[in-house]
């Protein structure tokens, strides 16, 4: 593939080359450094329109099976929009999702390689950990959260960790080591304190995946990781004002509640009964699915007839099922839960194709980070919505086309 050899004045591409790093830097500490990013970034592709276009064209041939993908699943909640009369809050996030592409042309445009989104990611997970700890013993939260749900914001700061490890395969970043690994205990701290354990679930198969990229970085990088983070878990549980301890007890406490066939709600059983709704829910309507008040009301009409559990409108009212997967099938149908996994399946095996190919550390840590993304979020949306909080989708299509944009450039020939 020919490199973009559309130039850029340098005071433009240093300005954009600071846009990655301010928007990973200030992603979970505010509650407008992603949309604003977004903006920025589709405001200088339309500035950019002509080269813009031409970069598009030119990687089209690998960007189209990933942006059919987004746009599907934005056509297809269109539609439902259109024929349920629901609210734009139903399309905005996918519609804004796939104008995230934005960012491919721009990184191309301003020739850009991964080094400001490993800076982002780094300075954006200490950020989160200073946030977390100052609303935990500064401000007396029992959860910190920042500007976004707890569990939302304990597992991005997992997404972030992992971007800044991924960094590592990067020859010009590992001489800085201590960079990204003083980030990834950063955020893992902040994932501790937030009280959220989902997200966790992304570690075994992270660590994997870095596993077989020790031909890039040093073998004791992997295992060194896991061995900090598990003594920092450690440290926080043994720690009682962390709340580590407080949040495991009340896990044990739920499991054994509901084992026991105790009727009393717990983050458990709620949980459980949700996603045995959404089975009921499913099995009547696989195909066309049920929008949210309808799906509720029908779990009120089940509570009534004593088949379903009280416990699934606990207060607080949980907002959705706790199950991408789940939430897609029966909020969309079989249609909507194909176009959610095309979204995840789809950059899969984009960055897994990607990695194996890498023919350099340079050109395996962008994949590498990308997969990671992808994994975080599906492990993550295990037992949470990740996909419903407008921030957290936003973020997602972001990162997806950035690090796909980062594995182009890589690929590129040098320039003469």
């Amino acid at each position: 593939m020919r490199a973009c050899r559309v130039s850029l004045q340098p005071g433009i591409r240093a300005a954009i080359a600071t846009l990655p790093v301010v928007f990973l830097l200030s992603s979970l500490v505010n509650g407008f450094g992603i949309g604003l990013a977004a903006f920025l970034f589709l405001g200088i592709a339309l500035w950019q329109w002509r080269a813009s276009r031409a970069v598009l064209v030119r990687d089209w041939p690998a960007l189209r099976l990933v942006v059919l993908a987004f746009a599907a699943y934005a056509a297809y909640a269109l539609f439902l929009h259109l024929a349920r009369a629901t609210g734009w809050n139903t399309v905005e996030a996918p519609l804004r999702m796939l104008l995230a592409l934005a960012i491919v042309p721009v990184l191309r445009v301003a020739q850009l390689d991964a080094r400001p989104w490993w800076h982002g990611a780094c300075a954006g997970a200490l950020a989160a950990a200073a946030l977390a700890a100052w609303e935990r013993w500064g401000a007396g939260f029992e959860r910190a959260g920042g500007f976004l749900n707890p569990i939302v914001f304990g597992n991005l700061a997992l997404v972030l960790v992992l971007v800044g490890l991924a960094s590592l395969l990067d020859p010009r970043v590992r001489r800085h080591w201590w960079w990204p690994a003083a980030a990834a205990l950063a955020g893992a701290a902040a994932s501790l304190l937030s009280g959220s354990r989902g997200g966790w679930l992304a570690l075994p198969p992270a660590f994997l995946l870095l596993w077989t990229q020790r031909r890039h970085i040093p073998r004791v990088v992997p295992g060194g990781l896991a061995l900090a983070i598990g003594a920092l878990v450690v440290l926080a549980y043994a720690v009682p004002a962390t709340g580590v301890r407080a949040r495991v007890e009340v896990g044990l406490s739920d499991l054994r509640l509901y084992v026991d066939g105790n009727p009393l709600p717990t983050s458990l059983s709620i949980r459980l009964e949700l996603w045995k709704a959404a089975g009921m829910l499913a099995s009547e309507r696989p195909l066309a699915g049920i929008d949210t008040a309808a799906y509720k009301a029908q779990m009120r009409a089940w509570i009534a007839e004593g088949r379903l559990s009280p416990a699934v409108f606990a207060p607080p009212e949980p907002p959705h099922l706790h199950n991408d997967a789940l939430q897609a099938l029966v909020t969309r149908g079989l249609p909507g839960l194909a176009c959610w996994l095309a979204i995840i399946l789809v950059p899969l095996c984009w960055f897994g194709r990607r990695l194996r190919h890498a023919a350099s550390g340079e050109q395996a840590a962008p994949a590498l980070a990308g997969l990671l993304v992808v994994v975080s979020y599906a492990m993550a949306g295990l037992s949470e919505v990740m996909f419903w909080s407008m921030k957290a989708s936003l973020l997602y299509a972001m990162l997806v086309f950035a690090f796909m944009a980062c594995c182009l450039q890589a690929a590129d020939p040098p320039r003469r």
